[in-house]
């Protein structure tokens, strides 16, 4: 595809999944109020069902809904790929896209797809998972299968309502089983901050690589971090995709050792290297839970990466 993508590099999509009632539609409206500047595309399968809060809403036709602070919306029905390649096209072109899938459609397949195409970056799988009821639900004969296999394809597992099970810390050991590689966020009314569920800007501008850490919000901390000038960016995924450092997300610029910019990203244990769009400038930022995600290891790692290749940018 050439729909305008290769502008500033790949338009990044995050896929959102999870069975009916998991709480989709909550999460894309806090996502839309945390926009914070950025211009979010919201993707989903039925207009009829907009998720969109109405006090988000400016504007609006059969194609699609204009939302405050840049963001739009629109339905993709049976064409999800000309749906994006649409979004694409926009001026201004959307910083992300948010992909809701429905909440009986498997979103690794909806993955799948966004990955075979060239002026799109999978950004990531985020499937929640209703705290109260999931158990039950993947166990039910007719409905079990496609729960069970939502929950396998994420790359993180929002666990919402937790204030409504009864033991939540059973729900989460039951869900490390079934997804091993996934990280798992806990949350009530799918209140996270935007950076763990769409990673930071892609930008570059706002990577400020000091080495210090930071609370990212309650629960949450980040590190920004140098990165290693020289280093190989797939080695270098691959460290900060390691499970011992529970991150949930990472994501910034590399030079590589002929110079060259490329972007790399972490969600969990799945972690993707692309070219850098024009302008980036070297930061990472390493998103984790309070209390789990060992930063300081991470700053280690990154610095010991660092020591060994030589830099030559």
């Amino acid at each position: 595809m050439t729909a305008g993508g290769t502008q500033s590099g790949p338009l990044p999509v995050t896929v959102v999944g999870g069975y009916l009632g998991a709480g989709k539609t909550t999460l894309v409206n806090n996502m839309l109020r945390q926009a914070g500047g950025r211009r979010l595309a919201i993707m989903v399968n039925e207009f009829g069902a907009l998720p969109i809060d109405s006090s988000l809403v400016e504007a609006a036709d059969d194609r699609i809904v204009s939302l405050t602070g840049g963001c739009v919306c629109c339905s993709y029905g049976e064409d999800m790929v000309s749906s994006l390649a649409m979004l694409a096209t926009l001026d201004p072109r959307p910083d992300h896209v948010l992909l809701e899938a429905s909440g009986v459609a498997l979103p690794g397949a909806i993955a799948g797809t966004v990955g075979l195409l060239s002026d799109f970056a999978l950004d990531g799988t985020v499937v929640l998972a209703d705290a109260e009821t999931v158990q039950r639900r993947a166990g039910d004969r007719y409905v079990g299968s496609t729960v069970r296999q939502q929950i396998a394809e994420a790359d993180l597992i929002l666990l919402n309502k937790c204030d409504l099970a009864a033991d939540p810390d059973a729900v989460e050991a039951w869900l490390s089983e079934a997804a091993p590689g996934a990280r798992i966020v806990r949350a009530e009314q799918a209140d996270v901050p935007i950076d763990a569920v769409l990673g930071t800007r892609t930008d570059g501008s706002t990577l400020r690589a000091d080495g210090r850490f930071r609370d990212h919000t309650s629960g949450y901390v980040a590190a920004e971090l140098d990165p290693p000038a020289g280093a190989d960016p797939e080695a270098l995924a691959r460290l900060l995709a390691d499970p011992a450092h529970r991150l949930l997300r990472a994501k910034g610029f590399v030079r590589r050792p002929d110079g060259a910019m490329a972007a790399l990203q972490v969600v969990g244990s799945r972690w993707t290297v692309s070219e850098a769009p024009a302008g980036a400038l070297p930061g990472l930022v390493c998103i984790g839970l309070k209390g789990q995600a060992d930063l300081a290891a991470v700053q280690q790692a990154v610095g010991e990466a660092k020591a060994s290749t030589p830099a030559t940018g």
